[in-house]
């Protein structure tokens, strides 16, 4: 997919149906029940997140996808890059699978949930991950997927136990780490991309640093709701 015109145009239409049409066309009718459908859904997402994040197991090359060192005389490991090139190909198919999230919150009239933090998220990523197979599918961007797909599998693993009701949640303690383990994720990142700047990879340095000032811009917004929702705790507690 070398030309980006179908990937925006899908963030387009995404943009358009939940905050527009979506909202509008759910304005007098009652919220769709769809609880077995999320739960395939969260379930479907644990296990093809779990597929990205071990694919460089099976050919012992996860040494070499953390690889920072960007040694452009290295011999190409074809089996290695062929699992790259393909991991990534299902990373970005993943993340347009993901705007799928807001428009269960819309059928299910819950427009509350449809935030800027959730909705910048998912339209960035799909965007992101176009860019990513485009211009970085090489080891130094694999770390990337890598560690988001392992945030993925607690995140979904977390909606899929929620999605199974009410009696279920007394198995959801741990809620309040999930904000945490978001803002690690995006502080590990930003670490792994200055290490790329500094040691002078080879690959697109404006695109390099679009992904910092984008990881950035997440990093704030996560650590803004996170503050939020804990001084409302607080307050629930006084």
């Amino acid at each position: 997919m070398s030309n980006p015109v179908p990937v925006l145009s899908i963030a387009a239409c995404y943009l358009l149906f939940v905050l527009h049409y979506g909202p509008r066309w759910m304005e007098n009718r009652k919220p769709f029940v769809l609880k077995n459908t999320l739960i395939a859904y969260n379930a479907a997402q644990v296990v093809f997140s779990t597929l990205l994040c071990v694919q460089p197991f099976f050919i012992g090359g996860l040494h070499r996808a953390l690889n920072v060192s960007c040694n452009a005389n290295a011999v190409v490991d074809r089996d290695l890059q062929l699992t790259i090139w393909n991991g990534t190909w299902w990373y970005m198919v993943l993340k347009h699978v993901e705007l799928m999230d807001t428009v269960f919150f819309v059928l299910r009239k819950k427009q509350n949930q449809v935030s800027f933090l959730h909705v910048y998220h998912h339209t960035i990523m799909a965007v992101f991950t176009w860019g990513y197979l485009k211009y970085l599918p090489g080891v130094q961007g694999a770390f990337l997927g890598i560690l988001n797909s392992f945030v993925h599998i607690i995140m979904y693993t977390y909606y899929l136990i929620a999605a199974m009701g009410p009696r279920y949640h007394k198995y959801l303690w741990w809620k309040k780490y999930m904000t945490t383990i978001q803002l690690t994720q995006f502080g590990i990142m930003l670490v792994y991309l200055f290490l790329i700047i500094s040691f002078q990879c080879s690959v697109p340095r404006s695109l390099t640093f679009f992904f910092v000032i984008n990881v950035t811009i997440f990093l704030f917004l996560f650590w803004n709701f996170y503050r939020k929702a804990y001084n409302k705790e607080e307050k629930k507690m006084d």
